[in-house]
């Protein structure tokens, strides 16, 4: 199964400064690169758990005797990691957005350069798929989620082109939603566009940013003082999140002060990564990812 490079691999392995009889987690296995590279740093007394929901994924599992992969959404580490009577580690890696192989399987759905059912799904077993959406969602719904996910300022006028469309027939793949589109999408522009409607698609049916702040806020109570988080993200939604919660220990607002005028953050933030320019010439995907290493304080 062909997945790609992993962005930014010895930074974000680097930044959770292994120690050889740690635990670590890495919550995003898809090739298992980083997984492998966080291997080869520890010792024999050292253990990796890893976390993938996609199927597909579980092909590429690591025969070694330090390793365990978990089939399940990040959004349940704690759950999982209790089962197999873990309660704290050493460093937690989260390598965040699709995998290149799933944006390569065309049947998936996941690209804008392939005709294929609209699905999106990342786990087979969950319900909702970009189907549902595009075909069931209410106007405003659609509208809101375009808006907000994809970020797009036309968001309540492609929402009633979507529904005037479906309501005479259903929009079953992802070239004819294109087509009934078409008029939005300006040549110049088009690629752009579309990467944005799907990326807000794909994040409504895998409720991406759900998962991670529930992700995030059980980082905290999981890593050892002096543990790290090394989360790699590709657009500014995630971004923002993991900014926000390294800093403050919530998503939204201020943390409250003390009679002191002091705050009690989870986090110590480090600086803030990016990719080399050679990195981006050798790896497309890797022109929009910014890494965020913290310290458990």
């Amino acid at each position: 199964m062909s997945y790609h490079n992993p962005v930014l691999l010895f930074e974000s392995v680097d930044g959770l400064e292994i120690i050889p009889d740690g635990i670590y987690i890495d919550v995003t296995f898809g090739g298992g690169g980083h997984s492998k590279e966080i291997l080869k740093r520890l010792g024999a007394e050292g253990k990796l758990f890893a976390f993938d929901q996609d199927e597909d994924a579980l092909e590429n599992t690591i025969d070694d005797d330090r390793f365990v992969l978990i089939h399940e959404n990040f959004r349940y580490i704690k759950r999982f990691l209790k089962f197999y009577g873990v309660e704290k580690v050493n460093g937690i890696l989260a390598d965040l957005g699709v995998s290149s192989h799933q944006f390569d399987e065309a049947s998936r759905g996941f690209s804008t350069r392939f005709d294929a059912d609209l699905d999106m799904r990342m786990s087979k077993k969950a319900e909702l798929s970009a189907y549902q959406i595009i075909n069931k969602y209410p106007e405003e719904k659609l509208s809101n989620l375009l808006f907000l996910y994809g970020e797009l300022r036309n968001a309540k006028a492609l929402a009633k082109q979507i529904v005037e469309s479906r309501s005479e027939q259903s929009i079953k793949t992802s070239f004819e939603l294109k087509e009934v589109l078409q008029r939005f999408l300006p040549k110049s522009k088009e690629h752009k566009i579309l990467a944005q409607i799907f990326q807000a698609i794909r994040i409504e049916v895998n409720q991406e940013l759900e998962a991670l702040k529930e992700f995030l806020m059980q980082t905290e109570e999981l890593l050892e003082v002096g543990g790290k988080l090394s989360v790699i993200s590709y657009h500014s939604l995630e971004d923002r999140l993991v900014k926000r919660y390294v800093r403050s220990g919530m998503f939204e607002g201020e943390p409250e002060k003390d009679f002191y005028g002091n705050i009690s953050v989870p986090f110590k933030k480090g600086k803030l990564i990016t990719p080399s320019q050679e990195e981006i010439k050798s790896n497309n995907r890797a022109r929009s990812a910014k890494l965020r290493i913290a310290t458990k304080l």
